[in-house]
């Protein structure tokens, strides 16, 4: 992740982006043509992904700093220190300001 230039230093921030939208929109026309065979699990698929569209951004940002921890083999106490020096381990671009932010949202959203 890259920090963004503007008004002359560079400001952090850590996006969300997804297209479950459009994800949605897809898997209801496919549901309109399909065969009866097909129904059910393109009903599932529409259930799952209507599920995560409305998910909340820190949620999101949680999973994902989980997943980059475990990825580097972290396995301690979230909250910590040794936990931000991991996630930025696990992502070298990552400053220091966007680390605890991230760890801040893994640990208001336990797993």
């Amino acid at each position: 992740m890259k920090g963004l230039v503007g008004f002359g230093k560079k400001q952090d921030c850590v996006l969300v982006i997804r297209d479950s939208d459009v994800v949605l929109e897809a898997l209801r026309e496919v549901l309109d043509g399909a065969p009866e065979r097909e129904r059910a699990g393109l009903e599932r698929a529409l259930a799952v992904v209507g599920g995560v569209a409305g998910a909340d951004e820190g949620p999101l940002r949680a999973a994902w700093v989980r997943k980059r921890l475990a990825g580097v083999g972290f396995a301690g106490d979230i909250g910590s220190v040794a936990a931000i020096k991991a996630l930025r381990q696990a992502e070298p671009d990552l400053s220091l300001l966007a680390a605890v932010q991230l760890q801040r949202d893994a640990v208001a959203h336990p797993a």
